[in-house]
């Protein structure tokens, strides 16, 4: 139980400065916790996006009058995110364990490569650029099914792709909050439905006692990390966050 309270803060503080919501720190945690279980990786998945309901709503709330969450680039982006996260997470209930697992892992090597060797994300360009069409559309749709089947919330791509447009790292993790809103909220209702056997302390996949947990240390926590988030240097920033990725990686792979 301390344990889930320390992860909680860092969850927290994850979800202000990368957008997390949860996902990269719950999952990895979640899955240690339940690895007795045979369905282990998608109570950890389930779990991250019911965390990530709270958070990513709490984290954007908060954010309101800071200037740095855009209507433009959340809107109409967000509503494909939600059509695609109805997608992914139904696809995840139909994957086995290992498939999960494997996928999760994969994804994040991908994109710690892709962060590290393609132009735009450790060095943005000058001028923010709209998304575009085809963009939000297929990108939404794209984003939602991935993240909602591995329970990490928009942050991971959303964030990558307003770097590449042209953000900062403190306005691209801040709209990763409420991309995420909808994949979080999509993937709950589909792990929570009753036909996935719930046990004690779990609604279908989601554990209710872990949830909570970390609920009550990270809220706390992200009021007041939200302070300090553009205090960061941009470099330095984006930086971290890639450097989070690896450290959810080793998680994984050692787990």
């Amino acid at each position: 139980m301390p344990a889930l309270v320390l992860f909680g803060v860092l969850i927290g503080v994850t979800t202000v400065f990368f957008g997390f919501g949860g996902g990269f720190v719950v999952v990895p945690v979640i899955y240690g916790i339940a690895a007795d279980r045979p369905d282990a990786m998608h109570v950890a998945v389930a779990t991250s996006t019911a965390v990530m309901v709270v958070n990513a709503s709490v984290a954007t709330l908060t954010s309101r009058g800071s200037g740095l969450i855009r209507r433009e680039y959340v809107w109409p982006l967000a509503g494909f995110v939600a059509i695609g996260a109805a997608v992914g997470a139904w696809a995840a209930t139909l994957a086995s364990e290992s498939l999960v697992h494997l996928l999760f892992v994969a994804y994040l090597i991908v994109t710690i490569v892709d962060s590290l060797v393609r132009k735009g994300f450790l060095g943005r360009s000058t001028e923010p650029r709209p998304l575009g069409k085809w963009v939000a559309s297929g990108g939404g749709i794209g984003i939602g099914a991935v993240a909602s089947f591995l329970g990490v919330g928009g942050s991971v791509m959303t964030v990558p792709l307003l770097r590449r447009r042209g953000l900062t790292m403190a306005a691209a993790t801040a709209m990763a909050n409420p991309l995420s809103i909808p994949i979080a909220v999509v993937g709950t209702l589909v792990y929570a439905l009753p036909h996935h056997g719930s046990t004690s302390g779990t609604i279908g996949y989601v554990d209710v006692v872990a949830a909570g947990v970390l609920l009550a240390a990270s809220l706390p926590t992200i009021t007041i990390a939200r302070r300090f988030v553009r205090r960061v240097p941009d470099r330095t920033h984006a930086i971290a966050y890639i450097v989070l990725l690896i450290v959810s990686l080793i998680a994984m792979v050692a787990v």
